[in-house]
C-alpha cells in the first residue's frame, strides 16, 4: 500500500472517533498524519482487546480469539520493523506506523507496551496493589504521552516524567469515573489492598448506590490521583503553543472529572460523572488564558 493512502485511512479513522485521545486534536498540520498513525495502531488493538472485534460491526471474538489476534498484531508490528509483509487488513496501519517510526525515531518498545496492556485487559480483572495498577498505567497510558512528546521533538526525562504523571492520572480518573461500567465488564480497578482498610467488599462495586465504605475508599483514590496530576502540572508551561494548550486542556479535563466525583460524594455507581458541552467550553477558556 502507498504511504499516502495509509496515512489517509489513519486520519479518517481518527476523525471518525469522538473519544478523548490525549494530545491528538491541536497538533500542527505537519504532525497530524503521524499522530493519526499512532491513534490507528492503538485504537485497533484496543478494539480487539476491549470491544472484542477487529472491525466495527464485525463478529465478537472469544477471549482466546482476542489473545490470538493481539499476538498476530504484535507479530505484524515486528514484521513491519523488518520490512516484511503484514496481514492485508492491517497493511495500512503498519505502513503508516513504520513510516512514522522511521521519520521520528520512535522506540518500538512504546508500541509493544501498549499491546501488552491491551492483552492484559483481556485476562486480568482485578489488581491486588496500587503498584500493580501503576504498572498497567505505565504501559496503557504513558506511552501515548511519550510518543506525542517525541513527535514534537522532546525527549528529556523531566518532560517524560511529568507526562507520565498526567497520563497515569488520566487513566486513574477514568477508572474512578467508570466503576459501574467496568463492573458490568467483570473488572474492578480499585486495588484490592485498599478494600479491607476501608471496609469494602467486592459486592459493593455492583450495588446501585455506593456504600459509605466504598465512598471512603474512592475518596482515598481521588486524593492520590490529584497528587499525580499535580506532579504533571508544570508540563504545559515548557511546551510550545498549541501543544501547551492541548496538554493544559487535558490536565484540566482530568481534574474536572475528579471534581465531579467529589461533587457526587464519591458515588459513581448511581450515575457516571461526565463533562457536558458547557463544561468543555469553560475548560477551553481556562486553558487558553492560563498558558
Amino acid at each position: 500500500m502507498q504511504t499516502a493512502e495509509a496515512y489517509a485511512r489513519c486520519l479518517a479513522l481518527t476523525r471518525a472517533h469522538y473519544e478523548n485521545f490525549p494530545v491528538a486534536r491541536m497538533v500542527p498540520r505537519r504532525l497530524q498524519p503521524a499522530v493519526a498513525a499512532v491513534y490507528a495502531f492503538a485504537r485497533t488493538a484496543d478494539d480487539i482487546a476491549d470491544e472484542g472485534y477487529d472491525q466495527p460491526g464485525g463478529p465478537i471474538l472469544s477471549i482466546d480469539e482476542r489473545l490470538m489476534r493481539l499476538r498476530d498484531f504484535n507479530q505484524a508490528l515486528l514484521a513491519s520493523e523488518l520490512g516484511q509483509p503484514v496481514p492485508p487488513e492491517w497493511d495500512w496501519i503498519f505502513t503508516a506506523v513504520a513510516d512514522t517510526r522511521q521519520q521520528y525515531k520512535l522506540p518500538i518498545l512504546l508500541f509493544q507496551d501498549l499491546l501488552s496492556a491491551f492483552t492484559q485487559d483481556v485476562t486480568r480483572k482485578r489488581y491486588e496493589t496500587f503498584a500493580d495498577l501503576l504498572d498497567y498505567c505505565r504501559r496503557s497510558a504513558n506511552p501515548v504521552g511519550r510518543l506525542v512528546l517525541l513527535l514534537h521533538g522532546f525527549n528529556d526525562e523531566k518532560r517524560f516524567a511529568e507526562s507520565d504523571a498526567i497520563c497515569t492520572a488520566l487513566q486513574l480518573a477514568n477508572f474512578w469515573q467508570d466503576v459501574a461500567v467496568d463492573w458490568k465488564k467483570g473488572r474492578v480497578y480499585v486495588p484490592q489492598e485498599d478494600w479491607a482498610p476501608h471496609g469494602v467488599r467486592e459486592e459493593d462495586f455492583g450495588a446501585a448506590i455506593a456504600s459509605t465504605q466504598l465512598r471512603g475508599c474512592m475518596r482515598f483514590q481521588v486524593r492520590r490521583t490529584r497528587g499525580l496530576f499535580n506532579q504533571g502540572r508544570p508540563l504545559p508551561a515548557s511546551l510550545p503553543f498549541p501543544l501547551s494548550l492541548e496538554i493544559r486542556i487535558t490536565w484540566l479535563g482530568g481534574s474536572a472529572i475528579l471534581d465531579r466525583v467529589v461533587a457526587q460524594n464519591y458515588d459513581t455507581l448511581r450515575s457516571r460523572p461526565a463533562l457536558g458541552t458547557v463544561d468543555k467550553v469553560r475548560l477551553l477558556l481556562r486553558a487558553f488564558f492560563s498558558i
